[in-house]
């Protein structure tokens, strides 16, 4: 995950709204859960509100905007 840098955490529902705008935006992004994944494990890893967003560093730049925006609006 070197190249991944972390965008934003939140809810599950929230995450998957911004992975949306991202990619109308024409960024990938990637949804790292902890908690799902230690479930499917057969333990319980993170909690199950933390849900992490990532993009590619390579589009860091051009995601930034967007997730500022996408905050932003969420605040209102």
């Amino acid at each position: 995950m070197d190249d991944l840098i972390k965008v934003y955490s939140d809810t599950e529902l929230t995450i998957t709204h911004l992975k949306n705008v991202l990619a109308d935006a024409g960024i990938e992004s990637l949804i790292k859960n902890d908690y799902e994944s230690g479930v499917s494990a057969g333990f319980v890893a993170g909690t199950l509100s933390a849900i992490d967003l990532y993009v590619f560093a390579k589009d860091e730049e051009k995601a930034r905007p967007v997730v500022e925006k996408f905050i932003s609006e969420l605040q209102k």
